[in-house]
C-alpha cells in the first residue's frame, strides 16, 4: 500500500510558475511508472505527464515544452514544475500511481491561473 500527498498548487497569474510535489509514504524505487494527472471543472481528469524509473517521460501535447517531471527516488517524492502557466491549466492536479494491482491516487492540490 502507498499513500500520496501532494503539495505546491495555489492561484498563479498567467506566465507564471508552480511546482507541485507528490510525496509518497513507502519506497518509489520500483514504481513505474509515477503520473501526474488533472482535472478541470466540467471536464474529464487527463494525464499531464509520467515518468518512468529510468527517467523516461511523456506528457500531454497541451504542456509540452511548458511543464517537467521528475522523481527523487531517495526522497519518495515525485515533480512537477510547470512554466508558462495559461488559465487553461487551472485544475485540480492529482498523483497517480499503479503498483501491486492496486491503483493509488492523492487528495490532490489546486493550480489556479489567473489571466
Amino acid at each position: 500500500q502507498v499513500q500520496l500527498v501532494e503539495s505546491g498548487g495555489g492561484l498563479v497569474q498567467a506566465g507564471g510558475s508552480l511546482r507541485l510535489s507528490c510525496a509518497a509514504s513507502r519506497s518509489i524505487f520500483s514504481i513505474n511508472p509515477m503520473n501526474w494527472y488533472r482535472q478541470a471543472p466540467g471536464k474529464r481528469r487527463e494525464l499531464v505527464a509520467s515518468i518512468t524509473s529510468g527517467g523516461s517521460t511523456k506528457y500531454a501535447e497541451s504542456v509540452k515544452g511548458r511543464f517537467t517531471i521528475s522523481r527523487d527516488d531517495a526522497k519518495n517524492t515525485v515533480y512537477l514544475e510547470m512554466n508558462s502557466l495559461k488559465s487553461e491549466d487551472t485544475a485540480v492536479y492529482y498523483c497517480r500511481v499503479v503498483t501491486g494491482a492496486r491503483d493509488y491516487w492523492g487528495q490532490g492540490t489546486q493550480v489556479t491561473v489567473s489571466s
